[in-house]
């Protein structure tokens, strides 16, 4: 994954609206009503707090906007993306959806959902997976890790957030690459699996490393390594799994998306704020404060990254379900 947020914001931004008729036709957007932004996770997580400190910026680069965030989780994610596809293609919901838990929902069961049912605006962040220990942990290396790992197949316990979670793959990730059996400890969410590893209950955490430079910095954990094919720009002084002889490039793609039907005219302006929001000095700034790893993608962009991740993910899925552990 590329981190560098001063090289991707110079990307180019998403189309101006393109049927200025067909806008006018649309005299009750967006003044008349709030645009609530479904966030697929309870409040207080990285993507929430992410949503929460955009949606002003949104509102600077839509003049007469009003966004509401509505929290609509369970079920990994997959009730609010539900509510996202059904809702009225109007221009009055914007959703958040994360890659791959879009995608890997779809293909370990029958949601109802399809990823045709969404258009996309574009990508906000790319945050890099990497798995940490407690600061006083025996493991100073990734190589450390996996001599242990293959000298004790299945003791090494690792929390992610939950089965499927870009967490849980990069940890498959690393048992392919380096031929060990590492211990799946599923939590629901980051905040417990922090808990468990500095209890020690765990031996590794596999997290964002944008959502864990807090922690990092404030002494609570202590990371091994980056996925991705540069340091983490947050964290330069952590090695990437690559330097370890295992290039793994596992992480969150976070995205806004609309109802497929949305008008074009809606979509396009929409996909303009975004794109102007994601160039603002201002955004920028507070991302950086709240160590949010941003990475722009225009509409075409974002969606042709979540159809090629959902073909790589399915072919995962055929050599190794994830739902096995």
């Amino acid at each position: 994954m590329e981190a560098s947020r001063r090289r991707l914001l110079g990307a180019g931004i998403g189309s101006a609206l393109a049927a200025p008729g067909l806008a006018l036709a649309q005299p009750a957007w967006p003044a008349d009503r709030p645009i609530q932004i479904i966030v697929p996770f309870p409040p207080g997580g990285g993507t929430d707090i992410n949503i929460r400190a955009m949606a002003p910026h949104f509102q600077r680069h839509l003049p007469g906007s009003r966004f509401v965030i509505v929290n609509r989780p369970g079920a990994g994610a997959e009730i609010g993306y539900t509510a996202m596809a059904q809702a009225a293609p109007d221009g009055t919901t914007l959703g958040t959806v994360i890659t791959p838990s879009l995608q890997t929902i779809t293909i370990e069961r029958q949601p109802q959902y399809r990823l045709e049912d969404f258009a996309f605006i574009g990508t906000v962040v790319e945050d890099p997976g990497g798995f940490f220990v407690a600061p006083g942990s025996r493991w100073r290396t990734v190589a450390d890790l996996v001599t242990f790992a293959k000298a004790h197949p299945g003791r090494v316990a690792v929390a992610t957030a939950g089965i499927g979670s870009d967490d849980h793959l990069l940890m498959i990730g690393l048992e392919r690459a380096a031929g060990v059996q590492l211990n799946h400890i599923p939590f629901a969410g980051q905040a417990p699996g922090v808990t468990a590893l500095i209890a020690g209950q765990v031996e590794i955490a596999s997290m964002n490393m944008g959502e864990s430079v807090s922690l990092m910095r404030e002494g609570r954990v202590r990371a091994l390594a980056t996925a991705g094919r540069e340091r983490f720009h947050m964290a330069p002084d952590v090695p990437t799994f690559r330097e370890s002889g295992y290039p793994l490039d596992t992480g969150v793609v976070r995205s806004f998306v609309v109802p497929a039907a949305t008008p074009r005219a809606i979509q396009d302006r929409l996909a303009e704020m975004f794109a102007s929001t994601m160039r603002d000095p201002l955004w920028i700034a507070e991302a950086e404060r709240l160590f949010i790893p941003l990475r722009y993608r225009n509409p075409d962009e974002t969606r042709e990254i979540v159809f090629r991740e959902q073909e790589a993910l399915r072919n995962l899925w055929r050599e190794r379900p994830w739902k096995d552990g």
